[in-house]
């Protein structure tokens, strides 16, 4: 009877959370939406570049998310793939772009071809709200409804709002199929986040990083916990299968662009064809035309970046040096049966803090690879949208409020001013973005 009471008041918790949620999530997007056209209508533009593109015909809200890679996104959308840089992004969000013009065409909207493609793409962005995929994320592994809501709650929070709450940009789209992976994952739903980690990297080619979370949990897990009855043959045959498939997109988005610059038909072969022993367009356009590779953007020219980059960096650095520091205390809890092995000693008693959940391992390598690369391979002010993408951003700032409620309440503030101010740099269109 207790534990159904318990059941039950869990479950109106949930839904309680869940509806506060929701309108939290509203109320967000309708202020950074506000901030960015007051800004719009009040601050002259730094890049003209949307004025020369859409010739006053979409609506000023519209115009307002015509910035950075939006460009990119709608033309490929219009026109396919027509320059070469243009293959440094993946084809989910210009096909999500084009869908929903159809879609307002059949409707009878009739607006001119950018208005329409923008307007799509912003609402699938609103639709694919990930606040309440975190908050079901959290609570499956924290057990605790109010931790859970508190870790969805800080998700709102985002250091690049505009990109992840309201513009047409791959990051709303990638975030929610990569929570809903994880989700699955932590369920056992091996299939189903397969099928969602491969949808996520439709739109970002770091999704088959994603991978990872099947693999650790079909194989390193069950390896690790001495759960031999799950690593029959057949299973590591569905492990291979579902952990390829995410692998896919990226695959196929080179295997394109081979075909059309580099087979038969061609009239003639760029250098990438031949230069590497695996051809990638994406590698070559990312090198040739952003620069990106091992410490290229270590350059006096691009502290500024690095500066603005740190809070979100050290953020999550800090909260993987703390799990990791402690894992000789949770070691025996993620590995029992190889640690009775080795060790006669009694296994310590398991740490109070939930942030040291053994489930947390996957998550804590995954975004420590993740930040890695971003500091030492790519743009690093791009950390201020990837970065957001992390449930591990989240959980980390609930462990700064709940263990360290000065530094919380510093990381709070940074992210309220920094998104605010990001949002008026969106629109008047300056970096970073």
């Amino acid at each position: 009877m207790g534990s159904r009471s318990l059941s039950n008041e869990m479950q109106l918790a949930t839904t309680r959370h869940v509806q506060t949620l929701s309108i939290l999530s509203v109320v967000v997007r309708l202020a950074v939406w506000i901030l960015v056209s007051i800004s719009a209508y009040l601050l002259p533009l730094f890049d003209a570049s949307p004025c020369i593109w859409i010739s006053g015909t979409p609506p000023r809200p519209l115009s307002v998310l015509l910035r950075w890679d939006v460009f990119h996104f709608a033309h490929i959308a219009s026109e396919g793939y027509v320059y070469e840089h243009e293959w440094a992004f993946f084809n989910g969000l210009p096909l999500l772009m084009r869908m929903s013009a159809h879609l307002q065409a059949l409707a009878g909207f009739s607006s001119s071809s950018w208005g329409t493609l923008l307007r799509g793409g912003a609402g699938m962005a609103i639709l694919c709200d990930s606040t309440h995929v975190l908050y079901h994320l959290s609570l499956h592994h924290f057990r605790s409804p109010s931790l859970a809501f508190l870790s969805a709650a800080l998700s709102v929070l985002s250091s690049s709002p505009v990109a992840l709450k309201l513009a047409p940009y791959n990051e709303p789209f990638f975030t929610y199929f990569s929570y809903r992976g994880m989700l699955a994952c932590a369920r056992s739903h091996w299939a189903a986040a397969s099928i969602c980690f491969a949808l996520a990297s439709m739109f970002r080619s770091n999704g088959i990083l994603l991978s990872g979370f099947i693999l650790w949990g079909m194989l390193v897990a069950p390896f690790l916990t001495g759960r031999k009855d799950l690593l029959t043959p057949r299973c590591l045959l569905k492990c291979v299968l579902l952990t390829a498939l995410p692998l896919i997109p990226f695959i196929h988005h080179n295997i394109t662009a081979y075909l059309r610059f580099c087979g038969l038909l061609a009239t003639s072969i760029p250098h990438w064809c031949t230069s590497n022993m695996i051809p990638s367009i994406y590698s070559h356009v990312q090198s040739k035309y952003w620069n990106v590779g091992f410490l290229r953007y270590w350059t006096v020219s691009n502290i500024p970046n690095f500066i603005l980059a740190l809070p979100a960096l050290l953020h999550m650095f800090t909260f993987c040096w703390f799990y990791l520091s402690n894992l000789p205390a949770t070691i025996h809890y993620i590995a029992p049966q190889i640690c009775s092995k080795t060790n006669e000693a009694p296994s310590p008693p398991q740490p109070d803090s939930p942030f040291l959940s053994p489930a947390l391992l996957p998550h804590v390598l995954h975004a420590l690879a993740l930040t890695l690369i971003l500091t030492f391979n790519a743009h690093v002010q791009i950390s201020l949208r990837l970065l957001p993408s992390l449930p591990l951003t989240y959980w980390a700032a609930a462990r700064l409020i709940l263990d360290l409620p000065k530094w919380g309440k510093a990381w709070v503030t940074w992210s309220v001013l920094w998104g605010a101010l990001s949002c008026v740099l969106w629109a008047v269109f300056l970096p970073p973005a």
